[in-house]
């Protein structure tokens, strides 16, 4: 080929390859390339956080659990994969992360702030009164869990309130179910569930006032209902021996 008509070729293809390095794509050094190492990973998803892009940030705490499973980042990524969980509102997700850390690092300083972390991923899964509380209940187990087991910890004092708040909420509850077997002349059942209300939140004690007069009225009615039935029953039986009566 002649030099002359080589020499602007060469120049294009030169200005090509500076325009794509320019661009990050041929340059292995460029920002834009994706972190691979579990160091950078790890960084990348800390900076993620700060950031508030919780779903980039799980990515890449997921990939060094997937990639580097072995590596001394991988309990931390375990941790901020259940933290960026918890931030994107995904609770249910965000406690089996953080129970997964728990059970694979038991005596890791952090337990006291996993256990916090469950329970308001549980607590912030309460939806309303008349719904079973099975998210409240297990809020209640790790709140308590905190508590006794870490009362120095700096979660404790919140976690008290939290625990005063579950015990509320499920007394409410119980007290709902009670008011319906009241509505719908269920005095056994109602006078049970009140009753058992005094007994188990004595320390609420604008509920418990409630619960005890309402369960005062329930066993008036249910011994009422007992006897109407009984007496009911007493009428039959005497039918059936003098139905010439």
């Amino acid at each position: 080929m002649n030099k002359k008509r080589r020499f602007p070729l060469l120049l294009f293809i030169g200005l090509i390859c500076l325009m794509l390095s320019g661009c990050g794509a041929l340059n292995p050094f460029s920002s834009s390339k994706e972190p691979d190492s579990a160091a950078a990973l790890l960084q990348a998803g800390k900076r993620a956080m700060e950031k508030g892009n919780y779903k980039q940030a799980a990515k890449y705490y997921q990939r060094i659990k997937e990639d580097h499973p072995f590596s001394r980042q991988t309990t931390e990524a375990g941790l901020g994969l259940a933290d960026a969980y918890f931030q994107q509102e995904k609770y249910s997700a965000a406690e089996s992360a953080y129970k997964e850390f728990e059970s694979m690092h038991p005596g890791h300083p952090e337990i006291p702030y996993v256990l916090f972390r469950m329970g308001r991923a549980n607590l912030k899964q309460f939806t309303s009164i008349d719904l079973t509380q099975d998210n409240v209940q297990q809020a209640e187990e790790y709140f308590t869990r905190l508590v006794q087991a870490y009362p120095q910890s700096e979660f404790a004092n919140e976690a008290e309130r939290y625990l005063a708040r579950c015990r509320r909420l499920i007394a409410q509850h119980e007290i709902y179910v009670a008011d319906f077997y009241m509505r719908t002349e269920q005095y056994r059942a109602a006078w049970k569930r009140y009753s058992s209300i005094l007994d188990s939140y004595d320390d609420l004690k604008e509920l418990t006032s409630y619960a005890r007069s309402r369960a005062t009225e329930a066993y008036y009615r249910y011994m009422l209902q007992a006897s109407e039935k009984v007496r009911t029953a007493l009428r039959g039986s005497w039918r059936e021996w003098f139905d010439w009566l």
